[in-house]
């Protein structure tokens, strides 16, 4: 059987095996774990050479039904061990007891969700290796100071470390996209927890990017003003993707000195 990729799931599938293999090879089992995750495998040409890796069981979750037959039909390998499930959905921390990396071509449409779930899953999730739409893949990996960084950039760098590997064009892809893609890698840091009240820190830096023209004193006022603050610092005159982690860790202590 053929697999059509079906444009309201975002499938762009993989037509060149070598960078396939790349993409596979690109795990470096950091973190010791026995299992990776594939999402959207689509029709295996990343699986295949997943399978291929000793180090790790491979299991796969895919929502698309005609995809999952074909991965039945054709990767003996995967008996018992393709989740159908939506991965923004599925229960990870009840499936899995112990730590595993995320691997896949993401479908652009979800990749921010995705990354998303990989923060609230952070203990679990030791390395991800990932496809993503170009922009994305920047905007994930750049440091402070650029137009690119934003909310997701603090998020994850503040528990990985974050790696561009290289860029995919259109033409290995079916359909081809209509933009490059990118694949990153993110490897889990020494950070156990940070200095400060986490729900806090995510909630004053997409407070900060929602206004991201405005300096820290403007777009977080309501904060400052609510704690008596004094802002004579200069980091009161800066914009919020020039402030990194550790700046921060300092605001949400300012604003919230005991996790209130």
């Amino acid at each position: 059987m053929s697999v059509k990729p079906k444009k309201h799931l975002g499938q762009h599938f993989l037509k060149d095996p070598e960078i396939s293999k790349r993409i596979a090879d690109s795990l470096t089992h950091h973190g010791g774990y026995d299992t990776a995750l594939e999402i959207g495998p689509g029709t295996g040409a990343l699986t295949q050479f997943l399978l291929k890796r000793e180090e790790f069981e491979t299991v796969v979750i895919e929502v698309d039904i005609e995809s999952i037959q074909y991965l039945n039909e054709h990767f003996d390998e995967l008996e018992n061990r393709i989740i159908s499930e939506d991965f923004l959905t599925y229960d990870l921390q009840g499936s899995f007891d112990s730590p595993f990396a995320i691997i896949g071509n993401f479908p652009y449409n979800i990749s921010s969700q995705i990354l998303f779930r990989v923060y609230e899953n952070k203990d679990l999730v030791p390395e991800v290796v990932g496809m993503f739409q170009k922009e994305v893949a920047e905007r994930i990996s750049v440091g402070p100071g650029t137009k690119a960084y934003g909310i997701l950039s603090v998020l994850l760098q503040a528990f990985y470390d974050v790696e561009y590997l290289f860029t995919v064009d259109q033409e290995s892809f079916d359909p081809p996209p209509k933009v490059k893609s990118g694949v990153v890698r993110l490897r889990r840091n020494e950070v156990k927890s940070l200095d400060c009240d986490q729900k806090k820190f995510k909630m004053v830096i997409k407070t900060a990017f929602g206004q991201r023209r405005k300096t820290i004193r403007n777009s977080l006022k309501s904060f400052w003003k609510t704690a008596g603050l004094e802002t004579t610092d200069e980091i009161w005159n800066k914009r919020p993707e020039q402030l990194g982690v550790s700046q921060f860790v300092w605001l949400t202590n300012q604003f919230f000195p005991s996790g209130e």
